[in-house]
């Protein structure tokens, strides 16, 4: 996260007109605003491969698939996830949510500690929540919380499929990396090459 923008406190309503008023994204932490910065490309494929499994698989069921833009508030904070999957009702603000049934973060170096500590034990204590995600960009490795499991952490890694219990959804990892370069991935591809060239010809 950037230090903070503006040199005092905000309250919700005060950060809402803000946020209209002015260029950029900015959430809001115990009263503070924090500029967001830009993503890397990896991050951007990463979000955007697990958004689009989301969207075309919930296609048809009363879920919404959100992506970057759409703010999450969680008491007197706002942040903005990098995919948000909504189930069932939610507040009626077209500028932010309080509901969401999945979270997922793409990590990155400045956004990590925050993302997996902080961030998560306050995303946690919305009753709606049913997992809540971390996905590391510089290699395949995905976190998942998962209320069902006590919140306790679980690893998934190219070659696995993550099952979503409160969506009736599995994603494999494989799918969350397509395009995404890394040591990982590129490790994994080449495994598979040569498995396949390994196959007896029939």
């Amino acid at each position: 996260m950037a230090l903070p923008q503006v040199p005092f406190h905000l309250n919700a309503e005060d950060y809402l007109r803000y946020e209209l008023s002015t260029d950029g994204k900015h959430q809001l932490i115990d009263g503070e605003i924090y500029a967001m910065g830009g993503a890397s490309e990896r991050h951007n494929l990463l979000a955007g491969n697990i958004f689009n499994e989301f969207k075309n698989r919930l296609k048809g069921r009363p879920c919404r698939t959100f992506m970057a833009d759409m703010k999450l508030r969680v008491a007197e904070d706002f942040f903005y996830p990098d995919v948000m999957v909504i189930c069932g009702e939610d507040n009626e603000s077209a500028y932010y949510k309080t509901a969401p049934t999945v979270i997922v973060e793409v990590l990155s170096k400045t956004t990590r500690k925050f993302d997996q500590s902080r961030k998560r034990l306050r995303c946690q204590s919305l009753p709606t929540l049913q997992e809540y995600v971390l996905v590391e960009q510089d290699k395949g490795e995905i976190l998942v919380f998962s209320r069902k499991d006590g919140w306790q952490s679980l690893y998934y890694y190219l070659g696995d499929e993550i099952v979503f219990p409160s969506l009736n959804v599995a994603v494999p990892v494989e799918t969350i990396y397509e395009q995404v370069d890394n040591e990982d991935v590129a490790a994994f591809l080449e495994q598979k090459r040569q498995n396949s060239s390994d196959e007896p010809v029939r």
